[in-house]
C-alpha cells in the first residue's frame, strides 16, 4: 500500500490582506514548514498544491524532491482543484491512497495517517476518510483513494466546490480526534487573530 501525501495551500489568504499563507511565520517557522514537518514522516512522498512561484516554496522549507502541483485550468476552484492536482501526481506515481492537509493548520496530529486508515478499515470499506474533532468536520484533512480521480474530476467541471459535499455523497467514514488541554488539531488559521492566537498557543 502506497500513500502520498498534499499540502492544500491555493487559497488566497483575502482575510489576511492577500499574503500566502504557505509563507507565513508562526513560532521561527513557515506554516509550510510547519506543515511539511507533520505530514512529510507520515506519507511515502509529499507534495504542495499552490499557485505562487516555485522558488519561494522551496526557500520556504519544501524539499528539493517534493512536487510543486499548481491547480488544473481554469484555476481558482477551491481545494477540490488542489485535491484533483493532487490525485493526477499520486496516481503518475503510483499511490493507492492521497491524504491531504490544509497548510494553515499548524498543529496537525503526527497521527493523521494511520487514525485515518485504521477508519477506513474498521468501516470496511474502500472508500474516504476525513477528521473530525469537537463536533466538527475537517475535509481538508482527508485519505483519498486514487481510484476517486475521475469521479473528483466529473464532479468538479460540473460546478462542485466544497470537500465536504463531495465526501459526504460518498460516505466517508469520520475519524475523531480528542480535543484539549492544547489548541483544537485542527485549528486553522485564516485571519491575524488566529495568527496570534497560534502562536500563543506555541508558547
Amino acid at each position: 500500500m502506497r500513500i502520498f501525501g498534499t499540502i492544500l495551500a491555493g487559497g488566497q489568504g483575502r482575510r489576511l490582506g492577500g499574503v500566502d499563507k504557505a509563507l507565513l511565520r508562526l513560532g521561527g517557522e513557515t506554516l509550510l514548514e510547519r506543515a511539511a514537518g507533520r505530514l512529510g514522516p507520515q506519507v511515502e512522498r509529499l507534495a504542495l498544491s499552490a499557485n505562487g512561484p516555485e522558488a519561494a516554496y522551496r526557500a520556504a522549507g519544501l524539499a528539493r524532491e517534493d512536487a510543486v502541483l499548481p491547480d488544473p485550468p481554469p484555476g481558482d476552484l477551491g481545494p477540490l482543484a488542489g485535491v484533483l492536482a493532487g490525485l493526477d501526481w499520486a496516481g503518475a506515481g503510483g499511490a493507492d491512497w492521497l491524504v491531504t492537509a490544509a497548510v494553515d493548520t499548524p498543529f496537525l496530529p503526527c497521527d493523521l495517517v494511520p487514525r485515518l486508515l485504521l477508519t477506513v478499515e474498521t468501516a470496511g470499506t474502500a472508500g474516504m476518510a476525513m477528521a473530525a474533532s469537537g463536533g466538527r468536520r475537517h475535509p481538508t484533512a482527508a485519505l483519498w483513494p486514487v481510484a476517486l480521480r475521475d469521479e473528483l474530476a466529473a464532479e468538479l467541471a460540473g460546478g462542485l466546490r466544497k470537500l465536504g459535499a463531495f465526501g459526504a455523497a460518498r460516505g466517508a467514514a469520520l475519524a475523531e480526534f480528542a480535543t484539549g488541554p492544547g489548541p483544537d488539531p485542527f485549528f486553522n488559521i485564516n485571519t491575524a487573530e488566529d495568527l496570534a492566537a497560534a502562536g500563543a498557543a506555541l508558547r
